[in-house]
C-alpha cells in the first residue's frame, strides 16, 4: 500500500495540470447541477417559495367581528400569529374590471409572520408621508383580475354602497389562495383609518396561525375552532388548499425540469467519466513501466482508484462547498434562488444526493478505467505496435489526388478515425446539444404563447360582459365595440356547467360565435364545428370522457339533455382542458330563451389589449366589465430564467467534453502527426490537421445533436401538453437561425478550444516528440 500511495504522489506531481482540470471539471459540473436544482426549486414551486419567505400561517381563521383570538397563541403547537386583522368586505373596480376584495387593516409595517412580499410599488405610507389615508395594496391576483398597477386609482364599494377612490401603492404576493372570479374574495391591505371610512361596521377579522409542525394542521384547526367557538369562526383556510390551487400552474413546470434534470445529470456523468477514462488511458505506458518493475495489476488498480477518488472528492467538496457559502452571493435570480432553497423541500436531498450520486458516479467510470489498467500489458513496446488511427482510405488517396488540401482530408481522417470512436465522440458531444435545443425548443414555445395566442388557443384578447346591472344593453354594447377600430370580430358567447354523463363530475360547455360568423378555435386534431350539433373539445375532456374526436357525447345541462358530437380536438389552456365548445346557436337550440353572457373581441394584429380596454371603458362610460384572457405565459414566466441557466449549465458541459475529446485526439495521434511532419508539413498544416479534426466532429456532432434534439423537444413538450390537459400541438421550433447559431457555437468554440492544443503541438521539435513512438 505505500508503494501504492507513492506512486500516486508522484504521478500527481508529474502530472499536476490534468489534475487541476479533472479537479475543476468535477467542481464546475456539481456547481452547475447544484445551481440548476436551486433554480428548478426557485421556479416550479413559487407557492413554497413565497410561503417560506413570508413566514406564512399555515391556518387562516376569518371569524366574525368581535371574537376573542387572544389565546390562540397560548395554543401548544402554536409558533405564531399573524394578526387578527379588522376586515371589510368591499367590490373593487378599475375601468370596467370588477373583483371581490376583503380588505384588511394592516399597520405602516408589514409584519413578521404571514408578511405580504411586496413585488412591485411600496408598502403602505405612513401618515407624514404623504399618502396615509386612500392608498391600497392589492394582493398580485386581484390586481392582474383588475389590471392594476402601482399609481393606478381603483374605485372601492362598501357593504352599504358608498363608493370611495383608493390609489394603488403596491402590489403583493400571499401564500393564501388565490383570488378567481366567482370564487372567494382576494386580499387588499389597507391603514385602519381607511378601513373605518370603508366599513364603518367592521364585518370580521382575520388571524393566521403558523404552526411548530406542518402535519398537525388539522388537529389544530379543531382546537382554535373548539376555543373560539364555531359559530364565531365563518371560514377556514388551510395552507394545503392554497398549495393545491397553486399546484396546477406548477404541475407543467416541474414536469419539465425533472427531464431537463435528469438529462443535464446524464450528460455531467458522462463528462466526468469521459475525463477520468482520458486521462487513465493517457497513462498507458506509464503502467507499463510500473508492471515492469514489479506492481501488480491488484496495486495498479487501488493506485488509480485511490488518485482518482480524491481528486473526485476534493472537486465535488469544493463545488459543494461553493454553492453552500458563496451561492446567495451571486447577483440577479440565481443568487436570489440559491438564498431561498435553503428553506425549500428538497433541499438537503438535493444537496446530498447530487454530490453523492456523482461519487459514486466518478467511482464506477475509475473502477472501470482502474480495471483496464490492470490488464495493461507490462511491455511498452506493444502499444507502439499498434495503429492508433485507422488506414488512409481509397476516398482519402483520391481526395489527395485531386490536389485537395492537405489538411483538410488529414483533418476529416483524424475526426472519423472509426465507426465505434466516431459514434462515441459524436454521441457524448451530441447530448448537452440535444438538451439545450429541447430548451430552446421550450423557450420558442412561451414565445408563441405572447407573439401568437390565436394559435395556442387564445384568438379573443379581451372579453366584456353584457347584461351588467344598471348598463348597457347588448345592442349598446355592440355600437359602442363598432366603434373601436383595433375590434377585428366581436363573438357573443355564454357559458355553463354540464354534468358528464353518469352525473360523477362537471364539465364546462360553452358556445361561442354563430353558424354566420363561427369563432376561430385553435384546433389541433379535427376540424371546426359547423353543424348544429358539432363541437370541438379539449383534452381534458377527452381523457376525462374516454371519447376520441368523432364520438357523441351526451350531458346534463340544468336538467335538460345536450347531445353533441365531437368533430375536433381544441387547444384548451384554462380549466384543465375539460372544456368543450359550440356554437351559441347550437345552445339556443335546447334554451331558446338564452341570451349571450359575455362577447368575446378579437383585436387586430399588434394591438394593445390594454390600450383598447382604456378606450373601450371609456367609450361606454365605465358601464362594462371588461376582461383579460389569461395567458399561460404569465404563469410560466419564471421558466424563461431556468431555461437560460439550463443552457449555460450545458454549454458548460459540453465544453468539458469538447477539451476532453480534443485531448484524447491529440495524444492519440501524437506518433502520427510526428510522421506527417517527418514527410514535410509545415506546423501550420499540422495545426490545421488538429482543429480540421476539432471542428468537423462538433458540426457532425451538432448537426444530429439540435435534429435529435428538435424532434425530441416538440415530443415533449406536446407530451405535457397533454398530459396537463392543454393538448397536444403547442410545441414549436425555435427559428432556423437560432438553430444554426446553436450550430455555428458548437463548431466556433470546437475550433477556438482546439486552437492552443493544435499551437503547442506544431511547434514541438521532433526530438521532444520521440517519447511519442513509446
Amino acid at each position: 500500500m505505500r508503494a501504492t500511495l507513492r506512486w500516486a504522489h508522484a504521478d500527481f506531481r508529474a502530472h499536476r495540470g490534468e489534475a487541476l482540470f479533472v479537479v475543476l471539471a468535477s467542481a464546475g459540473i456539481i456547481a452547475s447541477l447544484l445551481l440548476a436544482g436551486a433554480l428548478f426549486s426557485y421556479a416550479a414551486n413559487p407557492w413554497q417559495r413565497i410561503f417560506n419567505q413570508s413566514q406564512g400561517a399555515h391556518i387562516w381563521l376569518h371569524t366574525r367581528a368581535g371574537a376573542d383570538t387572544a389565546d390562540l397563541s397560548g395554543l401548544d403547537g402554536v409558533a405564531a400569529l399573524s394578526g387578527p386583522y379588522r376586515t371589510g368586505a368591499t367590490t373593487v373596480e378599475l375601468q370596467g374590471a370588477r373583483a371581490a376584495v376583503a380588505l384588511r387593516a394592516a399597520e405602516t409595517r408589514p409584519p413578521e409572520v404571514g408578511r405580504p412580499l411586496v413585488t412591485s410599488g411600496s408598502w403602505l405610507a405612513p401618515p407624514d408621508g404623504g399618502g396615509a389615508a386612500g392608498t391600497v395594496v392589492l394582493e398580485s391576483s386581484v390586481a392582474r383580475a383588475l389590471w392594476a398597477e402601482p399609481g393606478d386609482t381603483v374605485r372601492v364599494t362598501g357593504q352599504d354602497g358608498a363608493v370611495s377612490r383608493l390609489r394603488v401603492t403596491g402590489v403583493a404576493e400571499a401564500a393564501e389562495p388565490r383570488y378567481q372570479a366567482g370564487g372567494g374574495p382576494g386580499i387588499g391591505w389597507v391603514l385602519p383609518d381607511t378601513l373605518d371610512t370603508l366599513a364603518p361596521d367592521d364585518t370580521g377579522q382575520s388571524v393566521g396561525l403558523r404552526l411548530k409542525d406542518a402535519g398537525d394542521t388539522d388537529f389544530m384547526v379543531q382546537r382554535a375552532v373548539t376555543l373560539l367557538g364555531a359559530d364565531r369562526v365563518a371560514q377556514v383556510t388551510k395552507w394545503q388548499q392554497a398549495r393545491a390551487e397553486a399546484g396546477g400552474d406548477d404541475r407543467l413546470l416541474g414536469q419539465l425540469f425533472a427531464v431537463f434534470g435528469l438529462g443535464a445529470l446524464l450528460a455531467a456523468a458522462l463528462a466526468a467519466s469521459g475525463t477520468i477514462g482520458a486521462r487513465v488511458r493517457g497513462q498507458l505506458r506509464d503502467i507499463a513501466v510500473l508492471k515492469a518493475v514489479g506492481f501488480t495489476p491488484g496495486q495498479v488498480v487501488r493506485g488509480f482508484l485511490v488518485q482518482h477518488l480524491a481528486f473526485a472528492l476534493l472537486g465535488v467538496a469544493l463545488g459543494t462547498a461553493a454553492i453552500a457559502f458563496l451561492g446567495e452571493r451571486i447577483p440577479g435570480r440565481i443568487g436570489d434562488a440559491a438564498a431561498l432553497w435553503q428553506d425549500l423541500p428538497g433541499h438537503a436531498a438535493l444537496m446530498t444526493g447530487v454530490p453523492g450520486g456523482a461519487i459514486l458516479l466518478i467511482a464506477a467510470a475509475t473502477g472501470l478505467a482502474a480495471w483496464r489498467a490492470g490488464r495493461v500489458p507490462p511491455v511498452p513496446v506493444a502499444r507502439a505496435a499498434q495503429p492508433s488511427a485507422a488506414p488512409m482510405t481509397a476516398l482519402g488517396r483520391r481526395a489527395l489526388g485531386m490536389r485537395l488540401p492537405p489538411a483538410l482530408v488529414l483533418g476529416w481522417r483524424s475526426a472519423f478515425p472509426r465507426r465505434g470512436r466516431t459514434a462515441v465522440a459524436v454521441g457524448r458531444l451530441a447530448l448537452p446539444l440535444v438538451l439545450i435545443t429541447v430548451a430552446l425548443v421550450a423557450w420558442s414555445t412561451l414565445d408563441q404563447f405572447r407573439s401568437r395566442p390565436a394559435e395556442m388557443g387564445i384568438p379573443a384578447a379581451l372579453t366584456v360582459r353584457a347584461q351588467q346591472p344598471g348598463g348597457s344593453t347588448e345592442d349598446e354594447l355592440l355600437r359602442t365595440v363598432a366603434g373601436i377600430p383595433e375590434v377585428a370580430a366581436v363573438h357573443p358567447g355564454a357559458e355553463m356547467a354540464a354534468l358528464v354523463p353518469g352525473q360523477t363530475g362537471t364539465i364546462t360547455l360553452r358556445g361561442l360565435g354563430t353558424a354566420q360568423q363561427p369563432y376561430p378555435v385553435a384546433v389541433a386534431e379535427g376540424r371546426a364545428a359547423r353543424g348544429a350539433d358539432e363541437a370541438v373539445a379539449g383534452q381534458g375532456l377527452l381523457d376525462l370522457l374516454g371519447v376520441r374526436v368523432g364520438d357523441w357525447v351526451r350531458m346534463t345541462v340544468e336538467g335538460r339533455p345536450q347531445i353533441l358530437h365531437i368533430v375536433g380536438r381544441s387547444i384548451e389552456p384554462e380549466s384543465g382542458g375539460r372544456i368543450i365548445s359550440t356554437t351559441l346557436d347550437a345552445l339556443k337550440n335546447r334554451d331558446p330563451q338564452l341570451r349571450p353572457e359575455f362577447h368575446a373581441l378579437v383585436l387586430t394584429e399588434g394591438s394593445d389589449p390594454r390600450t383598447v380596454r382604456t378606450a373601450l371603458d371609456e367609450a361606454a362610460g365605465g358601464t362594462l366589465e371588461i376582461r383579460e384572457t389569461p395567458n399561460p405565459a404569465d404563469r410560466l414566466e419564471p421558466a424563461r430564467g431556468v431555461i437560460a441557466a439550463l443552457i449555460a449549465v450545458l454549454a458548460l458541459i459540453g465544453l468539458t467534453e469538447l477539451l476532453t475529446l480534443i485531448g484524447v485526439g491529440v495524444r492519440d495521434r501524437g506518433r502520427d502527426l510526428l510522421a506527417l511532419k517527418a514527410i514535410g508539413l509545415t506546423p501550420r498544416q499540422i495545426g490545421s490537421v488538429i482543429v480540421i479534426g476539432a471542428g468537423l466532429t462538433a458540426l457532425v456532432a451538432a448537426v444530429a445533436g439540435t435534429t435529435l434534439g428538435a424532434l425530441s423537444g416538440v415530443w415533449l413538450v406536446d407530451t405535457q401538453g397533454s398530459s396537463s390537459g392543454m393538448g397536444a400541438g403547442i410545441a414549436h421550433l425555435p427559428p432556423w437561425p437560432v438553430l444554426l447559431a446553436v450550430v455555428g457555437g458548437a463548431v466556433a468554440g470546437a475550433v477556438a478550444a482546439a486552437s492552443l492544443p493544435a499551437t503547442r503541438t506544431a511547434r514541438r521539435r521532433l526530438a521532444d516528440s520521440l517519447s511519442e513512438t513509446l
